[in-house]
């Protein structure tokens, strides 16, 4: 059964709720086991597909192998499913004890009292990490989270769809939003039926480099709204135009698209021009599309690089519940993960560029040539980049599924951007103000 994203949030913080609450009486079950012969065994939970999956299987038997004392348990999961999981786990006080963290979660969780500390954990040397990346994972003055790597949300380019169309690539270092729609119109029309120049980018990344653009943030430092109401009028106002002037596909297509598997979707079968993605996602997309692929970076206002509002993002974290029986292993497994050559030779760059630049240097002369590309680019584009948003504020974990909703609403025609930006705005400040 799909679960309603509203209902979803209520889930998760009543959950946690409940959570801190055993937290604090200490009772409930607790995460861990002492095996007879005195090895100790970990829970680890993570989400991935079956690469990912295999390979972090991989990495777990490398870790027992060098420490013969701790086992790990593996709970692989979908992202579908791991959020409304681990919310149950952490409510029945029997989190795992190390756990795949994403940072739209890292306050929800970490801010609740269910997150270790790590920078209280000896065991894992958190000097290697770059101290952009170590921020991230920070709320509170309290270390909840190791960046696994660092991503950068750029548009991929198909360039075979480009050369179908007679279009030439923009010139990503100087274009802007009019040349953006310009572009995808022409490819629309130049490259037939069926074909568009590009996918609506209307998840949470779109909309913070949008407000970025415009000299805001989603989130304040303290955890309130950072924009205003023209400002995220004007994101869907753009949105609607990319629909009127056909650069992007019609709202039913639109629609239609959002819940096709990635082979079978308009960018994985050759059909858009450009699409926004994640930097990581760059071999699988090529793999998928059989086509070479081009990262370009976000168009801005003004034509110029150093304002067009990109961040370099943790892919996702390594965190450790609070509750564990063996907080020492848990530190160790992470520290592994983090700083291990290798580990490193391992996960390589699928959950990002790792932030332990030793690591970087290891593992650079044994990358894929997508993935080479990839460690290229963001340091092509390091100086541009600005620093990264606030970590978003507990209550938080479900703006995404808001923002697509509303930008449903505006393609569809039942709300003008005006009236979904002040409706957004309206719900947004209510999940936040309510899990304080």
């Amino acid at each position: 059964m799909k679960i309603h994203h509203a209902t979803a949030v209520r889930l998760r913080c009543g959950a946690l709720a409940v959570a801190v609450s055993l937290l604090a009486t200490g009772c409930g079950a607790s995460s861990g086991e002492q095996a007879a012969d005195g090895d100790v065994t970990i829970r680890f939970a993570w989400w991935g597909n079956d690469y990912l999956n295999a390979q972090t299987e991989k990495v777990i038997a490398a870790f027992e192998e060098e420490n013969p004392g701790i086992a790990i348990k593996a709970e692989p999961g979908d992202w579908g499913g791991y959020w409304d999981k681990l919310a149950t786990q952490t409510a029945a006080n029997d989190a795992p004890d190390v756990i795949q963290m994403d940072q739209k979660y890292i306050a929800e969780y970490g801010g609740r009292g269910a997150l270790m500390d790590l920078s209280a954990q000896g065991g894992i040397d958190l000097s290697k990490q770059t101290p952009e990346s170590l921020a991230s994972g920070q709320y509170d003055d309290a270390q909840y989270g190791v960046s696994t790597g660092q991503n950068a949300y750029v548009i991929m380019a198909n360039t075979k769809v480009f050369e179908d169309a007679g279009v030439p690539l923009p010139d990503d270092k100087a274009w802007t939003w009019a040349d953006f729609k310009e572009t995808a119109a022409k490819i629309s029309s130049s490259a037939g039926d069926g074909t568009y120049g590009a996918a609506y980018g209307s998840n949470e990344a779109d909309l913070i480099i949008w407000l970025r653009q415009h000299g805001h943030d989603l989130y304040t430092d303290n955890g309130e709204l950072g924009f205003d109401e023209a400002t995220a009028a004007s994101f869907w106002e753009r949105l609607k135009e990319q629909r009127d002037t056909k650069a992007s596909p019609s709202a039913s297509i639109a629609t239609e698209d959002s819940g096709a598997g990635l082979e079978e979707s308009l960018f994985g079968t050759n059909r858009v021009g450009m699409a926004w993605w994640w930097t990581n996602q760059l071999g699988s997309l090529e793999t998928t599309t059989g086509s070479s692929l081009t990262m370009l970076r976000a168009p801005s206002l003004d034509g110029q690089a150093t304002d067009n509002g990109m961040y370099f993002k943790p892919t996702m974290f390594w965190s450790a519940s609070s509750r564990s029986k063996h907080p020492e292993e848990a530190a160790t497994f992470i520290n592994y993960l983090s700083n291990s050559p290798a580990a490193g030779a391992i996960l390589m760059t699928d959950r990002g560029v790792p932030s332990n630049p030793e690591i970087v240097e290891a593992i650079t002369p044994k990358l894929q040539p997508a993935d080479t590309t990839v460690v290229s680019f963001l340091a092509d584009i390091t100086p541009d980049m600005a620093d990264a948003p606030p970590v978003p504020p507990v209550g938080a974990g479900s703006v995404q599924n808001v923002i697509k909703r509303f930008t449903d609403e505006v393609l569809y025609d039942r709300l003008t951007p005006q009236a979904a930006a002040q409706a957004f705005m309206k719900e947004v400040d209510s999940m936040v103000a309510t899990a304080r």
